[in-house]
């Protein structure tokens, strides 16, 4: 699932740049660490890909720190989905999350798993194989995998360019008895969240956390607020 996670990311251009690591568990990580101690700081953020094929819903794990970037992207995408989402807190036992997140690097790692180590029958038995492995529980964490990436590349903050008192949105078209919003996958109150919010402070996600949209409402009426010069774009890649 990795591997066609960076085939399909290989061919898109990015705002980051990203590695896909494909080493062997505990010992590969704690090597790679050694090996990159000097430039681990500019790392944004990390997810641990681990049992993502059975039938078990997807489970994700926190980072040691419990409130990095790759943790609020995660549990938004998860809440979307609906349902209650498998958001469990970190600790140091699992797979390489724990060497990543030691206390010399506390890295921004999460884990995103189905069913977690040790919590299905079959676990570090002869009845762990491939008939476990469901192409369709692959292709939904492949989804999931693609949706954090989304959210990482466009994930930005705005400034409102009309912020005091709320602009003319009828005389743009802006409104839906005007503009069919609704079709367009937004409405007048993802509008105003998104202005209002655009103070140079809140990047889209927390607009969408806050106002309870789902992220790619949110980048699209951002980006219909930009196409008629009521929002522009702020942050550099960080």
């Amino acid at each position: 699932m990795a591997a066609f996670a960076a085939k399909l990311l290989a061919g898109l251009s990015s705002r980051y740049s990203y590695r896909f690591l494909f080493i062997p568990g505990t010992i590969g990580s704690i090597t790679w660490l050694a090996r990159n101690e000097t430039t681990v700081d500019r790392i944004k953020a990390v997810l641990v890909l681990a049992c993502l094929g059975d039938e078990g819903a997807p489970t994700y794990k926190r980072s040691r720190s419990g409130n990095a970037r790759i943790d609020q992207i995660v549990a938004h995408i998860l809440k979307s989905r609906g349902g209650a989402p498998r958001i469990v807190e970190f600790s140091p036992y699992g797979y390489d999350e724990r060497q990543y997140c030691s206390p010399g690097f506390d890295l921004p790692v999460g884990c995103l798993m189905r069913t977690p180590n040790g919590q299905y029958s079959e676990y570090h038995t002869s009845a762990d194989n491939l008939e476990l492995v469901r192409p369709e529980s692959l292709a939904d964490s492949l989804a999931l995998v693609l949706s954090v990436l989304d959210v990482l590349e466009n994930d930005r903050a705005y400034l409102n360019l009309n912020p005091k008192g709320e602009p003319q949105l009828g005389k743009r078209g802006l409104y839906r008895a005007m503009g069919g919003l609704r079709d367009a996958g937004f409405d007048e109150m993802a509008m105003l969240w998104v202005l209002n919010l655009s103070d140079g402070h809140h990047r889209l996600l927390d607009i969408a956390e806050r106002s309870g949209y789902p992220f790619d409402v949110v980048q699209r009426t951002a980006t219909v607020l930009v196409e008629h010069g009521l929002l522009a774009e702020l942050s550099a890649k960080q």
